[in-house]
C-alpha cells in the first residue's frame, strides 16, 4: 500500500510540534466514479489547508486513530463531516474516544480486525503502553506499519503513570521487531526505515533507565524526587513533569515484577534484591 505523511502543527507538548497525519491508499491506482482515489485517513491531528489538499484526490472511506490522545484526533469531526468515511474508535474504549473527539464513531475494532481498502486491507494490531487504547495498523499482510507513538527514529517516547504501561510498552516494541515490518511510520518525526534498528535502540534505551532507577533505589533513594537526580544525566528543565511520571511508570513496573515495593509512596526494594 501506498502511506503519505501529512505534518500537523499541534498545540500540545507533540515533539517537534507536530503530529503526523497518515492517508493509506491502495498499492495500484484504482480511482472511484469521481475520479478519486479511495484512501484511509489515520491520525488526523487538525482540520489544515495542507491536509485538505491531500484529501482532495481521495475518497476518505475509513477514519482510524492509533490513540486518542489529543495531539491526535483534532481533526476527527471535522473531517467524519466533511467526508461521510467510516469512524472506527476501539471496542471498549468508545466513551474514551467520543470524550476525545468529540464524535460518536460510525464501527468498533479489536485487535486482529481487517478493514477493506480495495483488494487489500488494513490490520489492526494491539500496542499499548503509551496509552491503554493504542493500536498499530499494518497496511498490507507484511506492509508498513502506521505506528502511532510506538516509535520515533530519534529520541525516545513518553510512557508515564497514571495511563502509561511500562510493562505493555517493552512488550509493544518487541511485538514489532518480531513483525520486523519493511518501515514504521510514526506519529512524530520521519519515518522510519530501519525499523528493528530502531526498536532495539529504544528497548535498550529503556532496559538502560530501568536499571539505573533500580539502581537509585537500592542504594538509598527512597522518592522519585530522590531517583530522579540519580537516575538521570541530563538537563530535565522543561521536561522534569515527563520525567517524574516516566520513574513512576517503571517503578510500577518492577514492583508487579517483584523488584522493588511502590504504592505511589517512597520506593524501597525487597530485602533480598
Amino acid at each position: 500500500m501506498h502511506v503519505t505523511r501529512c505534518p500537523i502543527p499541534v498545540a500540545t507538548r507533540a515533539p517537534g510540534g507536530e503530529t503526523n497525519a497518515y492517508l493509506v491508499s491502495e498499492t495500484e491506482t484504482r480511482r472511484d466514479e469521481a475520479g478519486h482515489e479511495p484512501a484511509i485517513l489515520v491520525d488526523p491531528a487538525a482540520k489544515t489547508d495542507a491536509l485538505d489538499r491531500l484529501l482532495e484526490a481521495h475518497t476518505i472511506d475509513h477514519i482510524l486513530v492509533t490513540h486518542t490522545h489529543p495531539d491526535h484526533v483534532g481533526g476527527v469531526e471535522p473531517y467524519a463531516a466533511a467526508t461521510d468515511a467510516t469512524v472506527w474508535a476501539r471496542d471498549g474504549r468508545v466513551d474514551r474516544f467520543r470524550d476525545a473527539t468529540g464524535c460518536d464513531p460510525d464501527r468498533t475494532f479489536t485487535p486482529g480486525t481487517t478493514i477493506p481498502l480495495g483488494d487489500e486491507r488494513i490490520r489492526i494490531l494491539d500496542a499499548p503502553g503509551h496509552a491503554p487504547d493504542h493500536v498499530a495498523l499494518e497496511a498490507g499482510r507484511g506492509g508498513p506499519i502506521c505506528c502511532g507513538d510506538c516509535a520515533v527514529r530519534e529520541g525516545s517516547v513518553v510512557v508515564g503513570t497514571p495511563k502509561g504501561d511500562m510493562r505493555a510498552y517493552m512488550t509493544t516494541l518487541r511485538r514489532l521487531r518480531a513483525i520486523d515490518p519493511p518501515t514504521l511510520y510514526p506519529g512524530h518525526g520521519p519515518e522510519i526505515n530501519a525499523p528493528r534498528a530502531i526498536l532495539e535502540r529504544l528497548l535498550s534505551h529503556r532496559t538502560e533507565r530501568e536499571r539505573r532507577i533500580h539502581e537509585a533505589a537500592t542504594t538509598g533513594a527512597d522518592t522519585i524526587a530522590e531517583i530522579l537526580e540519580t537516575a538521570y544525566d541530563k538537563n530535565l528543565a522543561g521536561v522534569r513533569d515527563l520525567a517524574r511520571a516516566t520513574v513512576a511508570a517503571h517503578l510500577e513496573k518492577l514492583a508487579v515484577e517483584g523488584h522493588v515495593t511502590w504504592d505511589d509512596r517512597p520506593v524501597s526494594p525487597f530485602a533480598d534484591d
